[in-house]
């Protein structure tokens, strides 16, 4: 366990100097008594980003933690404020041990209603601990680069902050509405891109966390899943982040703030009712009923 108090890393990295208000904590945030936040990163060097710079900045220390390497993860959410669970290379169907361990963990977070945050494989851990297959596409399309999604009324009416609507991806699988959930946006070839559990729970399936150094060095390192089919040229990345990375900013920044606070339960707008069948043709559907001890917990 390690609890990271040191200020993040520049997002622009050696890209050009440039002055972005949007990616700044928003002003009426309330930094006094944020508690730490869990953070699941699950490769040694990972980093959380934009997200763990923004948590910080309202005042959250950041209790980073690694399953992956032995790290274990608390069996109450007692002292912490909420838990942020992130990408990795990995498959959330991997038979380690780890992985079945992190699904499992889930219930810890939904059980207590704390707040809950999944970003790609995290969103995808958390679909599988409801019930949901993740699997790729039948037609083997990944998703590196940006795509434009589709808001939801729901995540239309999540924040005033208008829900982004071209995000950064880089996946080979995907799944489909959990049982229970509420869409907040869908895409074409993962149908989908980000879900609202009960009144605390998250899962995005893009990556609000890139910056432009971190971007740099996915591009490089990950360079062959980017000869994918549907993968996005390597060459328009970062011309595409400076066209579409502000708005992701500015919400994230909104995002972050009222979900850290647990603010986003009193929207009332968000029904609890199971979402549409599944879009995506192929293999991609629900494995069963989300555990009754999980609907309780909503």
């Amino acid at each position: 366990m390690t609890v990271e108090l040191q200020g993040g890393r520049s997002p622009w990295g050696a890209g050009p100097a440039r002055a972005v208000p949007s990616d700044a904590v928003p002003a009426a945030v309330d930094r006094a008594g944020a508690g730490p936040i869990l953070i699941v990163l699950h490769q040694e060097h990972s980093t959380p980003g934009r997200v763990g710079r923004l948590l910080r900045a309202m005042g959250h220390t950041l209790d980073i933690r690694r399953p992956r390497f032995g790290d274990a993860l608390p069996d109450t959410m007692a002292e912490h404020a909420g838990a942020v669970i992130f990408g990795g290379p990995m498959s959330a169907n991997d038979p380690d041990d780890w992985v079945k361990t992190e699904i499992e963990w889930v219930d810890v977070a939904l059980r207590e209603s704390a707040p809950l945050l999944g970003i790609c494989l995290g969103a995808q851990i958390i679909a599988r601990h409801l019930g949901q297959t993740v699997s790729p596409h039948p037609d083997g399309h990944v998703e590196v680069g940006y795509y434009p999604i589709s808001p939801t009324e729901a995540g239309h009416r999540l924040l005033d902050e208008p829900f982004p609507s071209w995000v950064y991806h880089w996946h080979r699988e995907g799944f489909c509405l959990p049982a229970g959930s509420t869409s907040l946006a869908s895409g074409t070839d993962f149908e989908c891109q980000a879900f609202r559990y009960g009144v605390n729970a998250f899962g995005l399936q893009f990556h609000p966390e890139v910056t432009y150094a971190m971007m740099s060095r996915w591009i490089v390192h990950g360079a062959a899943r980017a000869t994918a089919k549907n993968a996005k040229p390597l060459h328009g990345h970062r011309r595409d982040w400076f066209q579409h990375d502000a708005a992701v900013a500015r919400w994230s920044g909104a995002f972050l703030a009222a979900w850290s606070r647990g603010a986003l339960a009193s929207s009332g707008a968000m029904p609890l009712a199971p979402g549409p069948a599944c879009a995506v043709p192929g293999g991609m559907n629900p494995v069963g009923k989300a555990r009754d001890s999980l609907v309780a917990a909503r």
